[in-house]
């Protein structure tokens, strides 16, 4: 199934050398910006399955476009791959592009990372300055259906497909962390 929303012109940004991935989503004035923990090997036209339900999910709920952004830009598969400490230059990077992709605009946050942040002692730390970002920019944050028993927002692929966005503590979230 194709959605209307996948037929746009694609944003994609990534590292030089590949190992890092930034934006990836399609171009419209209403996006749903989904935040994961860390990209996994999507691209334009070769969606994964999470990136595949972040989609579907922005057609359903009457967003024209979409956006995928993480806590963490290394591309891994698993998570326990990723890097033992972040890398303060990624990192930094990853905020600014962030920041770039929001353009101070009240816009609708989809977190959706599940229990995944717990995979890196760093990961919650790099969570709250993109929080900030967020906060700044006067952006709204959902979660797909009520959080986890430990609090996470619920992760694309382990809902129904019909879950409904819910209004997401996210400040809460961060003090429960």
């Amino acid at each position: 199934m194709e959605d209307s929303v996948d037929r746009q012109p694609w944003v994609y940004e990534r590292s030089a050398d590949g190992s890092a991935r930034f934006v990836l989503g399609t171009v419209g004035s209403n996006p749903l910006i989904c935040f994961g923990i860390n990209p996994s090997t999507a691209t334009p036209n070769a969606l994964d399955r999470t990136v595949t339900r972040v989609s579907r999910f922005a057609a359903r709920n009457g967003y024209d476009s979409w956006t995928m952004l993480n806590v963490y830009p290394q591309i891994a598969t698993d998570p326990r791959d990723l890097d033992r400490e972040q890398r303060e230059a990624l990192r930094a990077e990853n905020e600014s592009r962030i920041a770039t992709a929001l353009g101070g605009q009240p816009r609708t946050l989809l977190a959706a990372g599940g229990g995944l942040i717990d995979s890196r002692t760093y990961l919650s730390s790099l969570l709250r300055p993109i929080v900030q970002l967020t906060a700044d920019a006067g952006c709204d944050w959902m979660s797909l259906g009520l959080p986890t028993k430990l609090g996470h927002p619920r992760h694309p692929l382990y809902v129904r497909g019909d879950t409904r966005l819910q209004v997401f503590d996210i400040e809460r979230y961060l003090r429960d962390l």
